[in-house]
């Protein structure tokens, strides 16, 4: 990788998003820096070459400070941050602390739009997080064997315009519906973790789970991700069912993810967008 080349920071949160960004720009042999979260971070993002930073969450100084030498023109955030972490341990230094000081709230959106604004203020523009992942982007349709049956049919009609309301109020991306009652909604401790507490609530049984983008969804960030863990954590939860948003939905090990659900005869289905 030559060093001339154009530079694309990655701010790396948990998960396989970052992952796969790393094996997608290897294969387009792009120089990208990496700033890794130390409390949310995979360590095997060490393992692919590239220059990584690891930074404190509350650290933006030390991010900008960072692109800035490494002269990153454009950066790409890439997984989740759990927004627990944002109101625990961490501390943040003086950047961080003027970014938070003047939010209006400090949702998803809020958050997210803050550190955006901190880097596009120091030259660095944050773009689709998506822009090397195009090929896991869901495609609309039927991606199992089985299709929704009737029940099912009958709690994505109750439950995705719930889901979406949800979304547009930024709470959560993420719901779980049985007999078209709510049975869990999303809100900071993500898709797995409410997955398994609509289990527990439901008798592990009969489960719906609707997972929806935002109205006007901004691909820079805070995408909505499934994959081969999302469906091992439903046959876990007696879920049934995946719905989700095709176009605007990252599915990741996608084939192991259809055939697991292929084998516990869960449908996993791609619907237009609501707006």
């Amino acid at each position: 990788m030559a060093d001339d080349r154009e530079r694309i920071g990655l701010i790396a949160g948990n998960g396989q998003f970052p992952i796969k960004v790393l094996q997608s720009a290897q294969k387009q042999e792009l120089h990208v820096v990496v700033a890794a979260i130390k409390e949310e971070t995979f360590p095997e993002i060490d393992s692919f070459g590239y220059p990584v930073h690891w930074l404190g969450l509350g650290e933006l100084g030390k991010l900008v400070r960072l692109f800035r030498k490494e002269g990153v023109k454009k950066a790409i955030m890439a997984g989740q941050v759990k927004h627990v972490q944002i109101f625990g341990s961490s501390f943040p230094d003086l950047t961080m602390m003027r970014m938070l000081a003047g939010l209006k709230s400090r949702n998803t959106d809020a958050l997210i739009g803050g550190v955006s604004k901190v880097l596009t203020e120091a030259g660095i523009r944050v773009v689709d997080s998506t822009v090397l992942l195009k090929p896991h982007m869901a495609p609309e349709g039927t991606l199992t064997r089985r299709g929704l049956n009737a029940a099912e049919k009958e709690n994505v009609a109750y439950g995705r315009p719930i889901a979406h309301k949800i979304a547009l109020m930024d709470i959560g991306q993420t719901i779980a519906v049985r007999d078209q009652a709510v049975v869990a909604v999303e809100a900071m401790e993500g898709t797995d973790s409410v997955i398994r507490r609509a289990g527990d609530l439901a008798n592990k049984d009969h489960l719906t789970i609707i997972k929806v983008s935002k109205p006007n969804q901004d691909m820079r960030f805070d995408i909505p991700v499934v994959g081969l863990s999302t469906i091992e954590t439903m046959i876990a939860s007696g879920a049934t069912a995946l719905v989700i948003d095709a176009a605007r939905t990252i599915i990741f090990d996608r084939d192991e993810m259809v055939d697991s659900a292929d084998s516990h005869k869960i449908a996993v289905v791609a619907l237009p967008p609501i707006e």
